[in-house]
């Protein structure tokens, strides 16, 4: 998670990306979350916890016996209260303790690292035995514009996501992983994996339209390396404010999987 991760918590535009991801994700993870039985006196680990809104959750589902411990490469925007620790933490390489938390959950964390699998093996060694672990990504195979005002619009957006696509390769992620994390879960040594799927459509004024406008914000030095124009960047921020654009949204995997007994 550390040289090429292309998110940096510590950029301008970072505090509005974590917000965008809370309005558009925190529903869904709360939800998966609370089909844990998660409750007081559980240990949990949040890792790679950005802004932090769920390690706050859980906190407060887990109190007022139980601890949450929150972890990120750059912690800075994760608030600190009673019950939740918040330190710094490379979950590739940094010790992680043994049979030590009941629930552990990660969201858009794996699919940045390249070494995932490994990855995996260390969260379930890391749970208790019949913990649980919840892992949340996102798929953009399928990430299709449904509406635009013109054709020029269309062909706007369509090169704006292949783009965000390679930028995102080139760092050493994979945006498409969410449809593999359930088979790699099993694969890890987990039990009773559950995959759920969740698709929406974006317009003007969503969360999900503000977080493609945030990164194109945040990555935009990385977009016009990769061929786009300051001036493309620019007019596809118009299209997705228009009126009439809509677009499906990409596909967020939520897997609940659990260490055996």
């Amino acid at each position: 998670m550390t040289s090429g991760y292309v998110f940096d918590n510590e950029g301008a535009h970072s505090a509005d990306q974590h917000r965008h991801l809370a309005e558009l994700l925190d529903p869904l993870t709360f939800e998966r979350l609370g089909q844990t039985g998660v409750a007081d006196g559980w240990s949990c680990l949040e890792v790679g916890a950005g802004g932090g809104s769920v390690a706050l959750w859980l906190a407060d589902r887990v109190a007022p016996t139980g601890r949450v411990l929150a972890t990120d490469i750059k912690p800075a925007l994760i608030p600190t209260r009673s019950g939740l620790t918040v330190v710094r933490h490379d979950i590739v390489d940094d010790p992680l303790p043994s049979d030590e938390f009941d629930l552990i959950h990660a969201r858009l964390v794996l699919s940045h690292l390249p070494r995932r699998q490994r990855v995996l093996e260390r969260l379930r060694a890391a749970l208790r035995p019949g913990g649980w672990l919840q892992i949340d990504e996102i798929d953009i195979s399928r990430w299709a514009p449904l509406l635009t005002p013109d054709e020029r619009a269309r062909e706007l957006y369509e090169t704006y996501i292949e783009t965000m696509a390679r930028v995102l390769a080139a760092a050493g992620s994979d945006p498409t992983w969410g449809g593999s994390a359930a088979q790699a879960m099993s694969e890890a040594g987990l039990v009773d994996i559950d995959p759920q799927c969740h698709t929406e459509v974006w317009g003007p004024g969503s969360a999900g339209i503000g977080l493609l406008t945030s990164n194109s914000l945040h990555l935009e030095e990385r977009f016009v390396a990769a061929g786009m124009t300051r001036s493309q960047l620019r007019d596809v921020r118009a299209v997705m404010a228009d009126p009439g654009f809509r677009t499906v949204s990409f596909t967020v995997h939520s897997v609940l999987a659990r260490r055996a007994r």
